[in-house]
C-alpha cells in the first residue's frame, strides 16, 4: 500500500548566483506534494545540487519546470567552471525512493525527456538506466567534449540527440543539452575510527572499494605501480561493488574517517559496507566507533539494515518499525557523533504530511472522534482498527516465542509469522484511515456543481466510481482480517502456552472486523447503479462472511482444547 515516490537531483550550471539559484530553485514548490528537500550550490564548480522529492507524476512536471527555469536564466556560452557540464541543466537524474522499481522510473525519465525535447527545444541523451543503447549508459561518455564539442558532438551520427534538435542552433547554444536517468539511490557515508591516521584510513577504503589500489611490486605504499599493456596501473580490486571511498581527517570530530559513496544500496547496502569495515579495520587493530549519514537514506535502507543484524543476533524480524529504526541506529552507531533524529534523516519521513491521521491519534482521541459529531470515522474504520489489534496480539505471541529461551531453534519460523502479523497490521492500518477517505470522496461528489447536463453527467459519474471504492475498502477490510486469522491459528498451534488467550483473543477482534466490515459493504452496495458488480462485490463478501463464521468455530474449539 506504500505511495509511489521518486527523489530528483537536477544540477544545475549556476552555483555562483544566489538569486538566480534560488529563483530556478522555487519552481519547484509550485507543484503542490512536491518537496525541495535540499539546495547545494558550489562557487568553484559554478553548480548547483538541487533536490526533491514527491509522486512521480508530479516530481516530473517540477523538474521540467525546474529546467525551463534554468533555460531561461543561464546562459552556456557565456558559463564557466571547474565540473564538466555541457548544459543549463546539465544533468537529471530520477531515483526510485519507495513503491516503484528503478524500470518504471525509467519510463518516467523517457517521458521527462521527450517532452524537455519537444517544448523547450532543449537536445539531450538518456543515460545510466534510462540508456537506450550500451555507450549511452556512462554519463561521461555522453557529456564527453563538454558544451564546447557539442557543434561536432551532433554532427557524429553514432551521437545524434536520443531527444530535442539535433543541431547545434542558436536556442540550443544557449541552453545547451541534458542528460536524463533514471538511477539507483546515492548514499554518502561516513565511517568514524578510533584514529587521526589519514593512511590508515585510505588503507581500508582501498580494501573496500571497488576500485581497490594500484597494484605496486615489492613494497605495497612506495613500490614500482605495476603498468598494463597499455601503460595503465593495474589495479587490486577491493571487497565490494558499488562503493567509492577515501579516507580523511575530520577536525571537528578529532578523529579520522572513512567516506564512501554507495552508488547502488541494491548492491552494496550500507550496512554490508559497514560491516566490511569493521573487518578490515579489525585486521588492522583499529576499532570502528560508528558511522556519520551524510543528507537523507531511504527507509528501506534502515529497515533492511536491522533485519541484518536481528538476523544475526537470531531475533525476530517481525518487530515494530519504530524499533526496527532504533535497531539500525544503534547497530550502525549513526548517533555516535551527534543525536540521529530519523523525522529529519529518513526521506519517507520528511514527506510525510503535517495533517494528522486517524491512526496517529491516541486511543482515546480516536475515541473522542468516533464518538463525535461527525459520520467518519465510521463502522468501516472501526472495523478496520479491530482488525489491527486482532492481528497485532498474533503478531505479539509471535515475537514472544521467537524470543523464548531453549526454543532458539525456531526463532526463524516464528519471525516468519510475525512478520507476516505485521504486514497484516500495516495494510489494516491504512484500510483505518481509507475507510474514512472513501466515505469523504462520496461528499466530495454529492457538492459538485450540477448546473449544466454536462456538470450533472460529471457529478453522477464521481458519486457513483466513490460509492464503488467506498464498497471495496471494507470488502478489502473483510478480506485482509480474514487472511490474518492464519497469524493466530499458527500461534495457537505452535506459539507460547501462557499466551494461548493471546492468541484467541486476536482471532476474536479479526472475526469482529469481517462482521463489521461485511454490514458495510451490505449497506454502501444499495447505491450502487451498476448491480451487477454490486451482487458480485456481495456474492464473494459473503462467501468470507460464511469462511470466517467457520474459521472462528474452529479457533475457538481448539483454544478450548489446550486451555
Amino acid at each position: 500500500m506504500n505511495k509511489q515516490l521518486i527523489e530528483c537531483v537536477p544540477n544545475i550550471s549556476e552555483g555562483r548566483d544566489p538569486e538566480k539559484i534560488q529563483l530556478i530553485a522555487d519552481t519547484v514548490e509550485t507543484i503542490e506534494g512536491v518537496k525541495l528537500l535540499d539546495i547545494d550550490p558550489g562557487k568553484a564548480t559554478n553548480r548547483t545540487v538541487i533536490t526533491f522529492v514527491g509522486e512521480p507524476e508530479k516530481v516530473i512536471e517540477a523538474a521540467f519546470r525546474l529546467i525551463k527555469k534554468a533555460s531561461e536564466l543561464i546562459d552556456m556560452s557565456k558559463q564557466t567552471g571547474e565540473h564538466p557540464r555541457f548544459g543549463a541543466t546539465d544533468v537529471c537524474p530520477l531515483v526510485p525512493i519507495s513503491g516503484i522499481s528503478l524500470e518504471e522510473t525509467a519510463i518516467y525519465a523517457h517521458k521527462l525527456g521527450e517532452r524537455v525535447g519537444k517544448e523547450l527545444g532543449i537536445p539531450g541523451y538518456f543515460y545510466e538506466n534510462a540508456a537506450k543503447e550500451e555507450k549511452r549508459k556512462n554519463l561521461a561518455n555522453c557529456r564527453s567534449g563538454e558544451y564546447e564539442g557539442l557543434k561536432e558532438k551532433f554532427e557524429d551520427e553514432s551521437w545524434k540527440p536520443d531527444f530535442g534538435p539535433a543541431k547545434f542552433n542558436d536556442a540550443v547554444a544557449k541552453t545547451g543539452a541534458i542528460a536524463i536517468s533514471a538511477r539507483d539511490f546515492l548514499i554518502a557515508y561516513n565511517i568514524n575510527l578510533n584514529t587521526t591516521s589519514t593512511r590508515r584510513a585510505n588503507a581500508i577504503a582501498f580494501d573496500i572499494r571497488e576500485g581497490g589500489r594500484v597494484k605496486r611490486e615489492g613494497n605495497p605504499i612506495t613500490g614500482k605501480k605495476v603498468l598494463d599493456a597499455n601503460g595503465e596501473p593495474v589495479r587490486i580490486p577491493g571487497k565490494l561493488k558499488a562503493v567509492k571511498g577515501i579516507g580523511w581527517y575530520i577536525e571537528e570530530y578529532g578523529i579520522a574517517q572513512i567516506s564512501y559513496n554507495l552508488t547502488n544500496i541494491s548492491i552494496t547496502s550500507v550496512h554490508e559496507a559497514f560491516d566490511e569495515t569493521v573487518k578490515a579495520a579489525t585486521s588492522r587493530g583499529l576499532r570502528v566507533t560508528g558511522s556519520e549519514l551524510i543528507g537523507l537514506i531511504p527507509l528501506k535502507a534502515m529497515l533492511a539494515a536491522a533485519d541484518y543484524f536481528l538476523e544475526k543476533q537470531q531475533r525476530s524480524k517481525g518487530i515494530s518499525e519504530s524499533e526496527k529504526i532504533k535497531i539500525a541506529v544503534k547497530s550502525l552507531g549513526l548517533d555516535d557523533l551527534k543525536p540521529f533524529h530519523p523525522k529529519e534523516k529518513i526521506i519517507e519521513y520528511v514527506m510525510e504530511e503535517d495533517s494528522k491521521k486517524l491512526v496517529d491519534l491516541s486511543i482515546s482521541e480516536f475515541a473522542e472522534e468516533t464518538a463525535g459529531e461527525s459520520m467518519a470515522p465510521g463502522g468501516g474504520s472501526i472495523s478496520a482498527y479491530v482488525g489491527t489489534l486482532g492481528v497485532s496480539l498474533g503478531t505479539m505471541v509471535a515475537n514472544l516465542s521467537a524470543h523464548k529461551a531453549g526454543w532458539d531453534d525456531n526463532w526463524e519460523f516464528f519471525s516468519t509469522w510475525a512478520e507476516k502479523g505485521q504486514a497484516y497490521k500495516n495494510k489494516l492500518l491504512f484500510l483505518v484511515d481509507e475507510d474514512t477517505n472513501a466515505f469523504n470522496k462520496i461528499i466530495d461528489g454529492f457538492r459538485m456543481p450540477k448546473s449544466t447536463n454536462e456538470e450533472k453527467q460529471l457529478r453522477k459519474t464521481a458519486i457513483q466510481d466513490a460509492t464503488k471504492y467506498a464498497s471495496e475498502i471494507p470488502f478489502e477490510v473483510m478480506k485482509t482480517a480474514f487472511e490474518s486469522m492464519e497469524v493466530m491459528e499458527a500461534m495457537l498451534e505452535h506459539g507460547l502456552q501462557s499466551s494461548l488467550s493471546d492468541a484467541g483473543v486476536g482471532a476474536i477482534c479479526a472475526r469482529t472486523a469481517v462482521l463489521g466490515a461485511y454490514f458495510n459493504v451490505r449497506i454502501n452496495v444499495k447505491d450502487i447503479t451498476d448491480r451487477a458488480y454490486a451482487e458480485s462485490l456481495l456474492k464473494n463478501a459473503a462467501d468470507i462472511y460464511t469462511k470466517t463464521l467457520e474459521r472462528e468455530a474452529n479457533i475457538i474449539a481448539l483454544l478450548d482444547s489446550k486451555i
